[in-house]
């Protein structure tokens, strides 16, 4: 994904330096907005990145009820109260706001973790990762950046 992320670089840095600092902010906040949606989408369906599923819930015997659904796991996570953005002239960033990184953060790359703050007990979460790239976000990265320099032009 480094080497992706590098060709992508390359690719945009020699047309970016021709805009002024105004107009790489707005196509910077465009990216970053279509990108959140993407996230956003991604765990809505419960899907990483790649495309491969989560990994489900673990079963909680005690807590079985028969006929209950259970709720999907970062159902307040994708809002955009919690997965925000921000841009510059430099860059578009999509990220989680403090309060939940820390949740994320053990989520998104599998660590072990305490399961509340009353008990000492700690158990290891699966990988599931919340945030990332694919092949449509690198396209339409491009799309948004084309169809943004030909409305300059």
């Amino acid at each position: 994904m480094a080497d992706e992320l590098n060709k992508l670089h390359e690719y945009a840095n020699g047309i970016l330096t021709q805009l002024n600092n105004s107009n790489r902010t707005k196509l910077a906040r465009e990216i970053a907005q279509k990108l959140r949606e993407s996230n956003r989408k991604r765990i809505t369906a419960q899907r990483q990145p790649d495309g491969t599923s989560f990994e489900p819930k673990r079963p909680q015997a005690f807590r079985k009820k028969t006929g209950k659904i259970r709720r999907k796991m970062f159902t307040k996570l994708r809002t955009t109260k919690y997965l925000r953005i921000s841009a510059n002239s430099n860059c578009a960033t999509v990220k989680f706001i403090n309060s939940v990184s820390r949740i994320t953060h053990i989520h998104h790359y599998g660590l072990r973790a305490r399961v509340n703050k009353k008990d000492d007990w700690t158990i290891k979460y699966p990988s599931r990762k919340l945030l990332g790239f694919n092949q449509h976000d690198y396209n339409t990265i491009e799309q948004i950046t084309i169809a943004h320099l030909a409305s300059k032009l």
